[in-house]
């Protein structure tokens, strides 16, 4: 039985827009219904979209019933939001390139498709027609011998500069790289993948040059890719500049050259040509012939997908892990040049990625009153130092907080102050009141650590995170050689002053010193050390990760903070990978994880997460951390999720209750 036609809706009647329609109008398996504008008196609409019904808002797109799928055509700073709304409304997304700004957006953009059970796809229509299929089988075949280096282009002259245009405007994410660099950084990737038997390749080396024009964004722009096998890519863009546009694939015995890669046979079907030159001047020259339309075969291939229950294209059309993989590298080909669109920074970017208010839930994260701190605190503190920029890191830090959570880590030396900056960036971007976030404080880290750097670091701090205190603070590193009491005195000398309005102690110190300083505080009626911030998981640390690093995991360590009932802010607190598939009996493959966590006391205690996360339904991981939240003393988990699902992931756990016997067994069998 035949599938009824996909009934497609678009988003933004712009001329790709109107491309797409063509080729759904020439699919096999799709139909358009409808097209959403914020302006359905615009004239020649109802020419350029024949058969489709005007419809004004994409939110009413949204509401359609009749809307099955709908390709999103709107200028790439609404990619994200657009598709996220869209998939959160029951519907299937097909995103023009690029799906988004960058892989964080993306993978925004994959989670919130996940949770729904919809389909989201990058639409690249060069990656599904035929001639691209006939290139990876030619270099599979070796045609050409061993790959050893790819040169791609794409680049035009616009007639002049206009910043208002869609390809200069700032503001619209203008430039060549996201528009037209994405698609020779895309086809290296597909080759170099082909050349070493995968769907794709990751470059592991990534260097960028480009030139930002007078309104900041690249009017040409070059990178250079480095990828397993020592196979070079080098790929070049401009809006300001004509380029040859030549596929270039050079092997060991030949090289194949295609002209204008993405184009194929042509919008309308045709013939294309693939030539293929040999070390002695002769050249080969493979036609494919392809009546079909260019912008149809993406249209199959998601409305296949969509039939078939799939939530991603298959290769070599652009799966998820593929479109982030892409987008990460021009993350860094942007990075590279210096280039942040004013609409990625934070007083551009009050809303979350989605284009909306943040907003708390009334139930979510569990809180708990923790000893010196004023309000109570979510479970788990977010911990965000892996994150580039602001739109990076407001993914995570908006749905964190949204979930419930207040409690956010932060130090002085992470990012060389990057993620204080940020924090204070996004707290103020988003209006939120002092009293609903806890923000924990660090400084005084090593080679620099002494007491009189403390006031100093503090003010910095203070100063990034727009605020003036922090309601935790700890000493990064110990200096043994410096006596206790003056590190004491310095700490008190802040609390009295109400830049620190809550406790403080020593991260990375020994039982010895944290006494010391208490013995010293209580005798010279200074503010006591409250807090500890040292490593605790059910993996005990057999080397330390960094310097100077300890770990308050064994046995003697427990009975201290048992007695003492100091809460321990434990970084690592989930085995840094320990308790997932990276690690086991066996696995060498990641040297952190064998260095600091392989002993068999830690894979005993590893089996029997393995064995109780069975029996609970859940992952040794979730057990890991609920482990830690279960022990007799004060612990707060410190997490570091890099993605939204990860964050999701982490914050299930919070619902496992661990009894006492279950606690020891899992410590001792």
């Amino acid at each position: 039985m035949t599938s009824q036609p996909l009934r497609w809706g678009i988003i933004g009647p712009g001329g790709i827009a109107r491309a797409f329609a063509d080729g759904v109008a020439h699919s096999r398996t799709g139909k358009l219904v409808a097209i959403a504008t914020r302006d359905p008196q615009k004239p020649g609409l109802a020419d350029a979209f024949p058969g489709a019904r005007i419809i004004e808002g994409y939110d009413a797109m949204l509401a359609d019933p009749e809307v099955e799928a709908i390709y999103i055509a709107t200028p790439h700073p609404s990619h994200a939001e657009w598709a996220i709304k869209a998939a959160e409304a029951g519907k299937h997304v097909l995103v023009e390139k690029p799906l988004a700004l960058t892989a964080f957006e993306a993978d925004a953009v994959f989670h919130a498709a996940r949770k729904a059970g919809t389909f989201a796809g990058e639409a690249f229509m060069y990656r599904l027609h035929p001639q691209t299929a006939k290139l990876v089988e030619l270099v599979k075949a070796g045609t050409i011998g061993e790959v050893r280096a790819i040169k791609s282009s794409f680049g035009f002259a616009m007639p002049r500069f206009d910043a208002s245009h869609r390809l200069y405007a700032n503001e619209l994410a203008g430039g060549g790289i996201l528009d037209v660099g994405c698609y020779p950084v895309s086809m290296s990737r597909l080759i170099a993948g082909a050349a070493s038997g995968k769907p794709f390749a990751e470059p592991e080396q990534v260097f960028g040059i480009g030139h930002l024009g007078k309104s900041g964004v690249d009017e040409w722009a070059s990178a250079l890719l480095k990828f397993p096998g020592d196979i070079l890519a080098e790929v070049s863009c401009s809006v300001s500049l004509a380029q040859d546009n030549v596929l270039r694939i050079l092997g060991t015995t030949g090289r194949i050259e295609v002209k204008d890669f993405w184009f194929a046979g042509g919008r309308e079907g045709g013939t294309g040509v693939i030539s293929i030159h040999r070390p002695d001047g002769s050249v080969e020259t493979v036609e494919v012939a392809e009546p079909g339309w260019l912008y149809s075969f993406e249209a199959d291939a998601a409305g296949e997908a969509i039939r078939a229950g799939k939530t991603e294209f298959a290769t070599p059309g652009m799966s998820w892990a593929d479109t982030l993989g892409n987008l990460a590298v021009l993350d860094k080909w942007r990075a590279a040049i210096g280039l942040e669109y004013d609409i990625e920074k934070a007083a551009n970017r009050p809303r979350t990625v989605a284009g909306r208010v943040i907003a708390k839930r009334p139930a979510g994260i569990p809180k708990r009153a923790l000893p010196g701190v004023a309000r109570d605190t979510s479970l788990v503190a977010l911990g965000f130092e892996f994150f580039p920029n602001f739109s990076g890191a407001s993914i995570l830090l908006d749905a964190f907080f949204e979930a419930g959570g207040n409690l956010f880590d932060t130090a002085f030396i992470y990012g060389g102050g990057k993620t204080e900056a940020l924090f204070g960036e996004w707290q103020t971007s988003r209006g939120i009141a002092r009293d609903d976030f806890v923000v924990i404080g660090k400084g005084a880290h090593s080679p620099l650590v002494y007491p009189d750097i403390i006031a100093k670091q503090l003010t910095q701090t203070l100063d990034r995170l727009k605020t003036d205190y922090v309601d935790v603070y700890f000493m990064h590193r110990d200096n043994p050689e410096i006596p206790v009491g003056e590190f004491v005195d310095a700490m008190d000398a802040e609390v009295k002053a109400g830049r620190i309005r809550g406790p403080y102690g020593g991260s990375n110190w020994t039982r010895e010193r944290l006494d010391a300083a208490i013995a010293y505080a209580d005798k010279t009626g200074k503010t006591r050390p409250g807090a500890l911030s040292n490593n605790f998981s059910l993996a005990e640390m057999v080397d330390p990760i960094w310097a100077g690093c300890v770990h308050a995991s064994d046995d003697e360590w427990k009975s201290w903070l048992k007695e003492r009932q100091i809460p321990n802010f434990a970084w690592s607190s989930q085995g840094r990978g320990f308790f997932t598939d990276r690690a086991g009996r066996g696995k060498m493959d990641d040297a952190e994880i064998v260095r600091c966590w392989y002993s068999e006391k830690n894979f005993d205690r590893r089996d029997r997460a393995i064995e109780l996360a069975g029996k609970l339904g859940r992952s040794p991981i979730h057990v890991a951390l609920a482990y830690v939240l279960a022990q007799p003393f004060p612990v707060v988990p410190l997490i570091g999720p890099r993605t939204l699902a990860e964050l999701e992931d982490s914050l299930s756990a919070l619902d496992i209750r661990l009894t006492p016997d279950q606690i020891a067994w899992l410590d001792n069998g």
